[in-house]
């Protein structure tokens, strides 16, 4: 005979106050707290050369750039997670009373796992594009020379390039900056990417 357990629910609030507490980070998806993978070093090392290029890139301007440790909050799916890369045109807007989670992204990027990049492609896509200020979405594989670029047209529409190849480089629509793959793929392994499974 099979016991039916009971799934506990949560509300923005409560799983907010655990976060508070927890000692790994996990997101939050309409009532149910998702404990999140640890990543490689490879997937650590592609989202620091993205993120360090882009905060010298974009030194005095009016954009804010932010790496995996602060929230996302998205509204209209009650989602609660931590995008690898985020960029902030002006102001970050935050929810709640303290300055640990925003939700006026222009830009996000990930770097995709083996065990994340169905999800990263589809749903957590569609929860993205819920955001007003979202033009543009960046998947980063950490297993060979790949990016994916999705950028919203002035109508609303989301376009989308592939990057590959060793010598490419990745060019930006929403700011003037570029990467070249040699950059953003520094001190990356990919055969130990390989072995590591994720």
């Amino acid at each position: 005979m099979q016991v039916e357990t009971q799934k506990r629910y949560y509300t923005p609030e409560e799983y907010l106050e655990l976060e508070e507490k927890a000692e790994y980070k996990s997101e939050y998806r309409d009532g149910e707290i998702i404990a999140m993978t640890n990543g490689t070093t490879n997937h650590n090392e592609i989202a620091g050369n993205f993120y360090a290029h882009l905060k010298f890139a974009l030194k005095k301007q009016n954009y804010r750039v932010y790496v995996a440790d602060v929230r996302l909050w998205i509204p209209r799916y009650r989602q609660h997670t931590y995008p690898d890369v985020m960029i902030i045109q002006g102001e970050p807007e935050y929810t709640g009373k303290s300055t640990t989670t925003l939700s006026n992204p222009c830009l996000i990027a990930e770097v995709l796992s083996k065990s994340t990049k169905n999800y990263d492609q589809g749903d957590k896509f569609l929860y993205y594009r819920s955001i007003p200020e979202l033009k543009e979405y960046i998947l980063i594989d950490q297993y060979q020379h790949h990016v994916m670029q999705y950028v919203k047209t002035s109508e609303g529409k989301w376009l989308f390039t592939e990057v590959e190849g060793k010598s490419s480089t990745l060019s930006l629509h929403i700011i003037d900056f570029q990467i070249s793959f040699d950059d953003l793929y520094e001190k990356v392994n990919f055969e130990e990417s390989e072995e590591s499974g994720d």
